[in-house]
């Protein structure tokens, strides 16, 4: 998956951001103008995971803020909003002295669902019930930050990354020697580094795989293309593709161990498998590692550090979804949108807080699992798909292999002109297809979701992937001459002027390759 389509198309979407200096609305105008309308797409796409995604920190700036007492909310079930259900096992305490332990729920699950999320009061998509206002709260302070943060720029934002993207490897340093000297976290790690070779058969597992990696990466979300446009000409973004990958994946393999160290824990505790402990989603960070963190030493403090840590990742990955629209805009329309930054930035925020409302609801769960299967998915996956194809096939590899000669000096090697021209636009076609043959069932615990919430996931898919061919025959209706001159005029490059380089002594002048 990383080989195949990640890293080479990580590389790739470096080298057009850097090499054109453009977001990923007009850079096409310098690749293939018939095509613009992907960047179109990909700024719909970042729309949707604004929706859902800024509410997962929202709940973590709730979760923040009731860890601040002396002993975590969720501990135990004598509180009004825990039920019969209730029982924690790891100290046998239950909820109005019940002992049955069938059809028990954890406190931390109960916490979740029914005071933070209140789902028990929603039926489902028909009936998404009131925005929560507690979280709604949270949520503003999210955009708040947000807001303050993107309003100026990369120099702004860089600055906070630097705080962002740095804490969460200390929490997890800390919470990596925690876990692994609970009693039971080698069996969790036995677990976690154990394949279980009878999953490889099932399509949906190597779709959530190739999904991961894509969200992990970042390619097809317009951050990267945004963000190394603003790199030095001549900046090695090939080590840097490297050795950013290369980090990418060694910290989730860490992160692993962070993880199922304590699902071990809890297993144990218990007295259940690992895989009956972990779960997915939203689930395993709020409900089970939760659960986990009241049984630590200074729990408290852990919570504080925990949750802080997710509101960091969660900003930080925030940023540059928004960012690369952001920077779309500001470029394609520099005189509208460019000179009034601060303002479209707060109208776009506006609108992503707007829509952001529904994920709060007490049903605001069902949304987020339909948004999360559908908003992204296959029409990312198209994106990038579309990506390598137009840059291999029609702007031409030898064109680009020269736009990589003029910038690093050196060509691009055999394995990247493989992946981009063959193996990854492969790759990705086949994902493309089992996502749509085998689409992943949608489901959150026992809920069975309205007949039309599939249909309806669908026409969100579309609403973003459809811009693309539209574009494509409005490019072709308003080109003139016969259908091969309206063919070049809309597949040919209409700009070789690149945006101005600010460090224009980095800039090795020469002829511009054809």
């Amino acid at each position: 998956m990383v080989l195949c389509g990640g890293v080479p198309m990580f590389y790739l979407e470096l080298l057009i951001g850097q090499y054109h200096r453009s977001g990923c609305i007009s850079i096409w105008k310098k690749i293939c103008p018939m095509f613009k309308g992907v960047g179109y797409s990909i700024c719909v796409m970042a729309l949707y995971v604004s929706f859902y995604y800024n509410t997962i920190i929202a709940w973590s700036v709730y979760y923040l803020y009731s860890s601040l007492s002396t002993s975590l909310p969720w501990a135990d079930c004598n509180h009004e909003w825990a039920d019969e259900r209730c029982y924690n096992p790891l100290d046998n305490i239950t909820h109005l002295n019940s002992t049955a332990k069938r059809d028990t729920q954890l406190p931390a699950q109960q916490f979740f669902e029914r005071h933070v999320l209140e789902l028990h009061k929603s039926t489902g998509l028909n009936d998404l019930g009131v925005p929560r206002w507690q979280i709604v709260i949270c949520l503003f302070l999210v955009f708040i930050m947000l807001y303050f943060t993107l309003w100026k720029g990369v120099r702004s934002s860089g600055k906070v990354v630097w705080v962002t993207a740095t804490f969460p490897y200390m929490v997890l340093l800390v919470l990596l020697i925690r876990g692994c000297t609970l009693p039971g976290a080698s069996k969790g790690i036995k677990f976690y580094l154990t394949p279980d070779w009878a999953q490889i058969t099932k399509t949906t597992v190597w779709f959530d795989a190739a999904t991961q990696v894509f969200f992990s990466l970042g390619p097809g979300f317009g951050t990267l293309i945004a963000l190394s446009s603003y790199n030095r000409f001549d900046n090695n973004c090939h080590r840097d593709a490297i050795l950013t990958s290369v980090v990418n994946c060694l910290t989730s393999f860490i992160a692993g161990f962070v993880v199922f160290s304590v699902l071990g824990y809890m297993a144990v505790a218990q007295d259940k498998d690992v895989k009956d402990v972990a779960t997915q989603g939203p689930g395993l960070l709020f409900v089970v590692y939760g659960q986990a963190m009241t049984q630590f030493g200074g729990s408290t403090v852990f919570s504080i550090i925990f949750f802080s840590m997710l509101i960091t990742l969660g900003l930080d990955s925030s940023f540059g979804g928004l960012e690369a629209v952001i920077t779309a805009f500001c470029d394609e329309f520099p005189n509208k949108v460019g000179k009034r930054r601060e303002l479209f930035v707060f109208l776009f925020l506006s609108a992503s807080f707007l829509g952001a409302l529904v994920t709060t609801t007490q049903g605001g769960m069902y949304v987020l699992t339909l948004l999360e299967i559908y908003a992204t998915g296959p029409a990312i996956m198209t994106v990038v798909l579309i990506e390598a194809v137009a840059l291999s096939w029609i702007y031409g590899m030898k064109r680009l292999c020269g736009d990589v000669k003029e910038m690093l000096s050196f060509s691009p090697g055999i394995f990247w002109v493989s992946t981009w021209a063959y193996i990854s636009p492969l790759f990705l076609l086949v994902m493309i297809t089992m996502s749509v043959a085998f689409p992943p069932p949608l489901e959150y615990g026992d809920h069975k979701f309205v007949d039309w919430a599939t249909s309806l996931g669908w026409c969100i898919t579309m609403s973003s992937m459809s811009i693309t061919p539209i574009y494509m025959l409005y490019a072709y209706c308003t080109a003139h001459g016969s259908f091969k001159q309206r063919w070049h005029q809309i597949s040919q490059p209409q700009e070789v002027e690149r945006r101005t380089v600010l460090n224009a002594e980095c800039l090795q002048m020469g002829e511009f390759p054809e």
